[in-house]
């Protein structure tokens, strides 16, 4: 079973066919016991930069990436692996067609601080047009930012 990748911050499949081309969009998929949120504000961007944190209350819509050897290692750069922005971690999203592993990106500093407006827009749009539900869309975009 192929290993792939969640990613709940970036569901633009057009903007990953630039970041990943060898690496075809496989469908979407839930993170259950995951939130979605943001952190490290002091890093220097516009506001805090999105992750997702454990908590089984909730859980965090992604879209599954079969992803290219070739392409991981701009991925990890793009991700800030090599800087420690983040880290990769492997558990499961659940698919229409049951649990599969997976791996993601999940930010290396503390949960808190708010995301630009511009920023928040687009992971809003990103999900609307990855097919999130319209409740999570709407949780999305009333936000604090």
């Amino acid at each position: 079973m192929p290993l792939y990748a969640a990613y709940a911050t970036n569901l633009d499949a057009r903007q990953m066919s630039r970041r990943a081309p060898h690496s075809p969009l496989r469908g979407t998929g839930w993170l259950n016991g995951w939130r979605l949120t943001f952190g490290g504000e002091h890093l220097g961007w516009e506001g805090s930069l999105a992750t997702v944190v454990e908590d089984e209350k909730h859980q965090v819509f992604v879209s599954l990436y079969d992803v290219a050897p070739m392409d991981e290692d701009g991925l990890d750069r793009w991700e800030g692996l090599q800087l420690g922005l983040y880290r990769k971690i492997r558990l499961r999203a659940q698919t229409l067609d049951g649990d599969i592993p997976v791996w993601t990106y999940v930010l290396n500093d503390y949960e808190g601080g708010l995301p630009a407006a511009r920023y928040l827009g687009l992971i809003a749009d990103a999900a609307e047009s990855a097919g999130a539900p319209a409740d999570y869309i709407t949780e999305l975009r009333h936000r604090p930012c």
